[in-house]
């Protein structure tokens, strides 16, 4: 019994000595910011500390999207190697190394996804001086939810103690704004500055302008001027799940790949096909690849919805391990099936063939669903056959 009581008080002082040690590194960087959301966390992260750093600031900044990273402060960067399911401590260990490096900033996605998580993150993890809360959609609904709602409740959790809270979150952004009154933080809600058509213009990939703003807003906040921070942001490179835009020559047709996979409910969906327009208004013709995983039945059965009623297409060709909800779906809400080719199950490869054969000069495609599976795989095919020339 002794021998366990004195493990106990070990293991009590040690969790002891690790949190002041950390609060220590939080001490040492002045400048902490918290990005969470719904969609888009990755990219304003980026962004932020993209435009920090233009601005002089020595900023490191942490991702926790479809590939984990760590950006140093000098704008390098490196992935995170992990052993096991991801573990919200795993920010403790960028803030010792921020800390170690010198930086004057820290920007940090949030990696929780439960409401009780998500507040221990921002209260004992990072601390926020500036919270930033993308928008609010439906999505993880099964941990947030069962309401979109209660997603903006679960949201809110991170926002800061007597800091600052910027979001471009307007219909849903109630919660968060009680929670801000409550902390004693101010409250900022980005709307697009007009005149400013340019603003996604320069970057090496499809940017969305609020997520630009939002950013922009942060840095302006933080001493930075607006013009220096968004040069630094079109300069920075892209999140591997970004909207990103694959050329390939074959056959002598000419074939766009837009890898929208990550936007897998219909807000960001929708939201994806409007900052195409442009492009999607001059190609000759227009595919949409909507690829569905087996355990998300739900998605497939909305994405049915999504190709029949949001995305106008010449083609719609359904991939992955669940299309028939999909098909069933469409076909339901008037969508000719003519439109429609199922390759439910073919691998990535024979999903390419097919878009060449339809393809007559040139044609933009557009992914969407799920990168995982059949999705990841299609947009990495695209990206590999690009990159050969």
């Amino acid at each position: 019994m002794l021998v366990v009581l004195l493990m106990a008080a070990a293991f009590f002082l040690y969790g002891v000595f690790e949190h002041r040690l950390h609060l220590r590194s939080l001490r040492a960087i002045p400048i902490r910011v918290h990005v969470n959301g719904t969609r888009g966390k990755s990219s304003v992260t980026r962004l932020i500390a993209a435009g920090l750093r233009a601005g002089g600031l020595r900023t490191a900044a942490k991702t926790t999207g479809s590939a984990a990273r760590y950006v140093h402060p000098d704008g390098t960067e490196e992935s995170i190697l992990r052993v096991g399911r991801p573990n919200i401590r795993e920010q403790v260990r960028v803030a010792r190394r921020a800390a170690a490096e010198g930086a004057q900033a820290l920007v940090v996605e949030c990696m929780a996804i439960r409401p009780r998580l998500q507040a221990v993150s921002e209260q004992m993890l990072v601390r926020s001086t500036v919270g930033v809360i993308t928008n609010v959609r439906p999505d993880h609904l099964d941990e947030m939810g069962p309401t979109v709602d209660d997603v903006a409740e679960a949201l809110a959790g991170t926002v800061p103690r007597g800091g600052v809270l910027f979001t471009t979150e307007h219909r849903r952004s109630g919660p968060a704004a009680a929670v801000a009154r409550a902390r004693g933080t101010e409250f900022h809600e980005v709307e697009p500055r007009g005149g400013d058509q340019g603003l996604t213009e320069g970057f090496q990939y499809v940017e969305h302008a609020e997520n630009v703003e939002l950013a922009l807003a942060v840095c302006e906040h933080l001493g930075v001027a607006r013009d220096v921070a968004l040069s630094g942001m079109r300069a920075a490179p892209p999140d591997p799940g970004a909207l990103t835009i694959d050329r390939v020559r074959v056959d002598g047709r000419e074939i766009e790949f837009v890898n929208a996979f990550a936007a897998n409910d219909r807000e960001s969906t929708v939201a994806v096909w409007k900052a195409l327009g442009p492009r999607i208004a001059t190609a000759p013709q227009v595919f949409v690849i909507a690829s569905m995983r087996a355990d998300r039945p739900d998605r497939a059965f909305e994405f049915g919805a999504i190709i029949a009623e949001d995305l106008e297409a010449d083609r719609y060709i359904l991939t992955g391990s669940l299309t028939h909800p999909v098909r069933t779906t469409a076909v339901r809400l008037g969508l000719p099936v003519e439109k429609l080719v199922d390759l439910t199950g073919h691998r990535a490869d024979q999903v390419f063939r097919k878009i060449v054969e339809l393809t007559v000069e040139r044609s933009i495609v557009v992914g969407v669903g799920n990168i995982g599976g059949t999705g990841g795989q299609i947009a990495s095919l695209f990206r590999e056959r690009s990159a050969a020339g």
